[in-house]
């Protein structure tokens, strides 16, 4: 997604009361809400877009790591999107985001619980909003803004966010 997509996408998402975590949570954060006149306070790489709504935002420290010490949302516990935003490499090449949420009972998260109904359909009706508005890409799996897709015609080169990942191109 290029900015202009990413307008269109949180113009979207602020019917649905979002709430914006980084992935590592200071201790002073407020949370405020994801819309489009919200969107120079998002984090420049990562974030959660919580429905504190729907139930509470679990936040824990992180035990190991270089990260020790800091807060982190609880994915898992908690009724939360990952978005890894977009953004352009050093050569000008726009990097692939991710937009999941953990919804089902697995043997790896630890999940007792599956997540409330109302954000099954929440995330349901965001990923209708995807395939109504963007185009599938060729290889499969991603989804490309309109603006994006235009730009790409005109020589922006999309890429797979993975160490060396192909290139990425809108379908039709």
């Amino acid at each position: 997604m290029l900015p202009e997509d990413e307008v269109a996408l949180f113009r979207f998402l602020g019917r649905y009361r979002f709430e914006v975590y980084p992935t590592r949570v200071p201790e002073n954060w407020e949370p405020f809400p994801a819309n489009e006149t919200t969107l120079a306070q998002l984090p420049e790489d990562d974030l959660y877009l919580a429905a504190a709504d729907l139930g509470a935002v679990h936040v824990d420290k992180v035990k190991r790591g270089k990260d020790k010490g800091a807060w982190r949302v609880d994915e898992v516990r908690s009724p939360v999107i990952f978005y890894e935003r977009c953004r352009l490499n050093e050569e000008n090449e726009l990097l692939s985001g991710k937009f999941w949420a953990e919804l089902d009972i697995t043997p790896q998260t630890g999940r007792r619980d599956p997540a409330p109904d109302r954000f099954r359909s929440i995330y349901g009706e965001i990923d209708d909003f995807f395939k109504k508005s963007f185009r599938k890409s060729e290889p499969n799996g991603f989804w490309v803004g309109p603006k994006t897709a235009r730009s790409s015609k005109e020589g922006l080169v999309l890429r797979d966010n993975v160490h060396r990942g192909g290139t990425v191109r809108a379908f039709k």
